[in-house]
C-alpha cells in the first residue's frame, strides 16, 4: 500500500474501530506501528493529518493482526483472522 493510500483509507474513526476490534491500547499500536503516542492520540482525537508514512506504518500494524481498513463510502474495519497475539 502506498503513502497516499494509507492517509485516504485511514480515518481518526477507522483508527479507533480498529483497536478496539484487536483490544488494543494506543500503546498496543504505537510499539504495533513503530510510532509516537502523540501522533496516535493526536490524530484520534481528529487534531489534524497523520504523516502518510505514519499511516502506511498503522495500516501495516493492522492488517500484520488480522485488521483490514475499509473505507469506501464510510468508516469500517473488518477482522480477517484472529490476532495472532
Amino acid at each position: 500500500m502506498d503513502e497516499k493510500e494509507a492517509a485516504r483509507i485511514l480515518t481518526p474513526a477507522a483508527c479507533r474501530a480498529a483497536r478496539a476490534l484487536l483490544g488494543w491500547t494506543i500503546d498496543d499500536l504505537v510499539k504495533a506501528a513503530r510510532t509516537s503516542p502523540n501522533s496516535v492520540s493526536r490524530f484520534e482525537r481528529g487534531d489534524g493529518p497523520i504523516r502518510p508514512t505514519t499511516a502506511v506504518q498503522i495500516v501495516q500494524a493492522f492488517a500484520a493482526s488480522g485488521v483490514e481498513i475499509l473505507n469506501g463510502d464510510g468508516t469500517g474495519v473488518r477482522m480477517l483472522r484472529p490476532d495472532p497475539r
